[in-house]
């Protein structure tokens, strides 16, 4: 379908460690429904690279957009949407910045009892995260062959991209919708309703790991719907 589709058109956004094909089960709930869909594959070294690389997609697509992040993807939309041409926000357990966070800010003073992240010592100016520990962190409502596979699969996520700094958050000025899941062991639910309540947006919360786009793709796609339609 093209860019022009009869629903209008969604830019999917993937997070850190990962790369775009966990949208598939989204994408195509959404392009069975109608909707022209685009997957984003940035580079995730520094979010300024992130940024541009999503503006390229948007600029590629022709009348309004729904902008979808998922984890570091909210803080790379949160910057990204102020292209014109955005017309909504929707944050699937993802970070949701402010002017000059980032996702080291965010994450600077867990509360007690807060999960370690299996984060590795960065090799090279980049993190990966525990192959042996992946699958229960970021993906425990998944089958384990595949969250080994999304484990070995992973893409080194850049120290600039998670000490990148929103200048201007576009939620500030854009309307929002966030989905929290409720089985995140990588970013605690109550951290994910706590930036849902702060922007503003409308929420859903679905039981879900942090790999919910991929365990939950109807769910996820259905509050994508929702932003379009609003």
């Amino acid at each position: 379908m093209s860019d022009e589709a009869p629903r209008g058109t969604v830019v999917l956004v993937h997070g850190g460690f990962v790369d775009g094909s966990g949208w598939q089960g989204v994408y195509e709930a959404l392009k069975q429904d109608g909707y022209g869909v685009a997957v984003v594959q940035k580079p995730t070294l520094s979010l300024d690279g992130d940024v541009a690389a999503t503006r390229r997609v948007i600029d590629a697509r022709s009348g309004p957009v729904v902008l979808v992040g998922h984890c570091y993807g909210g803080v790379v939309i949160t910057e990204a949407g102020n292209h014109e041409k955005v017309a909504a926000l929707v944050y699937i357990a993802a970070f949701a910045p402010g002017r000059g966070e980032s996702v080291n800010t965010l994450i600077d003073d867990p509360r007690p009892g807060t999960p370690v992240l299996p984060i590795l010592p960065p090799v090279n100016g980049c993190l990966l995260l525990d192959r042996d520990k992946f699958a229960a962190a970021f993906a425990g409502d998944i089958p384990l062959a595949q969250a080994e596979f999304l484990a070995d699969a992973q893409v080194p996520w850049g120290l600039d991209a998670a000490g990148g700094v929103v200048s201007t958050a576009a939620w500030r000025s854009k309307p929002a919708w966030y989905l929290v899941a409720s089985d995140d062991r990588m970013i605690p639910p109550r951290a994910q309703r706590a930036m849902a309540e702060r922007i503003g947006a409308r929420t859903v919360e679905v039981v879900g790991s942090h790999a919910v786009y991929v365990s939950q793709p109807a769910a996820v796609a259905g509050l994508i719907k929702r932003a379009a339609a609003g």
